[in-house]
């Protein structure tokens, strides 16, 4: 048994990102070779190339787009990195042009994701677990059943 969770995010941020806040997110994307402010620290989204444990690939991509700045990542993710992570992906969102899905979290030995959601406007994001059997289940439409 593991305790690794598959970690998605994919939105679009705003052109008019301050330099500092891109700095960041290429910091945590493995792209800078700046120390951190904090002794602690390191980069959460900079793992690449075969996942350990859930399949497929560990990307993290911030490229410029049409519509600003496009983020995609996919890690995997232990629960002692779950506060970090939680804040980053709230700074994120605050940032985010994109409203609502924003990405997942999947424990490894789960089949449904939690759903992880952005409300740029308040600058929060919330986890909303989608597990098999909730009541929260309805909230997605069964095209089959």
């Amino acid at each position: 048994m593991s305790d690794l969770y598959e970690f998605q995010l994919t939105l679009d941020m705003p052109d008019s990102l301050p330099a500092s806040d891109l700095a960041l997110l290429r910091w945590h994307l493995g792209e800078s070779r700046e120390e951190s402010q904090e002794s602690d620290a390191y980069p959460l989204l900079a793992a690449r190339g075969p996942a350990a444990r859930i399949g497929g690939t560990l990307v993290g991509d911030l490229a410029r787009g049409g519509r600003g700045w496009a983020l995609t990542v996919r890690q995997e993710v232990h629960p002692d990195e779950f506060d970090r992570l939680r804040e980053l992906v709230e700074w994120i969102a605050a940032r985010a042009s994109t409203c609502g899905n924003i990405g997942y979290l999947r424990f490894l030995e789960q089949d449904v994701p939690d759903v992880l959601i952005a409300d740029p406007a308040s600058g929060t994001a919330q986890r909303l677990p989608l597990t098999s059997g909730s009541a929260d289940r309805d909230l997605i439409p069964d095209p089959w059943g």
